[in-house]
């Protein structure tokens, strides 16, 4: 018995040398120490010792065990610290190499310029309110003032999802449904995306953003709407800015007017951005239609009201100079570095 356990630890000590990963090792833990291991084995045969021989055996025994077990503990440091130095050695990073620069990103020029709406109109104490893309007919031209016969409800200028259901094609839903849902006095803008079936082109696009105004209460006239916008352009395009009102015809405004702003490139003189006019379009705008007000529970004896619509790409494109508004669609990093 003495023989067989020297022989087990040697055979033990043997396979750990030639072990190669922690599997192989834990079969070896399993061959000689597990339950049915060959030391175990060897131990149930202890019943046929004498007396005065089982003490002796039974120390050798877990002197042998002893052992194998810290030859497998050391087994398995070796391997672990081996496994470490190469993962560092895979993993090392060269100090001298130059790092690559990582690049910050920006705002959008679109989402710059609506960012800077938003803190003029905030400013003015207007609340800022979103609305539903997709569009029910009624919200989008009827409680608009714009009758069935409108050409703006012809298939060609509207995106229809069904009869009624389209994609909004101006943001002045939304100020139907803030005249519904709330009581004058009413201060708001309502920024989004609008779809139009156009041509793409340099200057048109079947998706673009829109930031609708609207301002309802007691004695509001045509003066508050004139000096609102002022402020927005000059806050815009700078303090020397100067501001034009157009008439105009808007079904839900009336009266209604165009605003232009002297042409930045120029500075009113007449050039190719312009189009030798040195003016330069940015808006429509009005007095909210009396009968849009009614149409919303709101009583146009009592209350009156201004709304403007800003076309966000298009004072995007004339505050940079941008000649081509697809250049804003294209996610061009050459020309989004710029900004």
């Amino acid at each position: 018995m003495k023989q067989k356990l020297e022989e087990i630890k040697v055979q033990a000590k043997a396979a750990l040398e030639a072990a190669d990963s922690t599997q192989a090792v834990d079969e070896i833990r399993v061959k000689f120490l597990g339950k049915k291991g060959e030391l175990t084995a060897i131990l149930k045969q202890m019943g046929s010792l004498s007396p005065e021989e089982r003490p002796v055996m039974g120390q050798l025994a877990n002197e042998v065990r002893g052992e194998i077990e810290e030859a497998i503990a050391v087994s398995l440091k070796e391997m672990k610290a081996k496994a470490q130095t190469a993962r560092l050695e895979k993993e090392a990073v060269d100090i001298s190499i130059s790092g690559k620069r990582k690049e910050n990103g920006s705002l959008h020029p679109i989402n710059s310029a609506l960012e800077d709406l938003i803190d003029i109109f905030r400013s003015m104490g207007f609340d800022v309110v979103d609305g539903p893309e997709v569009e029910t007919e009624y919200y989008n031209f009827e409680a608009l003032n714009v009758p069935a016969d409108h050409p703006a409800r012809d298939m060609q200028d509207t995106f229809y999802l069904t009869d009624s259901m389209l994609l909004r094609t101006q943001t002045s839903a939304t100020q139907i449904r803030t005249m519904e849902s709330r009581k004058p006095p009413i201060r708001m803008i309502a920024p989004g995306r609008v779809y139009r079936s156009d041509d793409v082109d340099a200057t048109h696009s079947p998706v673009f953003h829109q930031v609708e105004g609207l301002v309802v209460d007691k004695g509001i006239t045509m003066c508050d709407l004139k000096g609102t916008l002022e402020q927005m352009a000059r806050e815009i395009y700078g303090k020397d800015t100067k501001v034009k009102f157009r008439p105009s015809f808007f079904p839900f405004t009336e009266p209604s007017v165009e605003v232009d702003v002297s042409c930045s490139e120029c500075g009113g003189k007449g050039c190719r951005v312009c189009k030798g006019s040195g003016w330069i379009e940015i808006l429509g705008a009005g007095m909210v239609h009396p009968r849009v007000l009614a149409g919303c529970g709101i009583d146009p004896e009592v209350y009156s009201g201004f709304a403007f619509g800003i076309g966000l790409d298009r004072l995007t494109t004339t505050r940079h100079k941008i000649s081509d508004i697809r250049l804003l669609f294209e996610n061009d990093m050459r020309f989004l570095k710029q900004f």
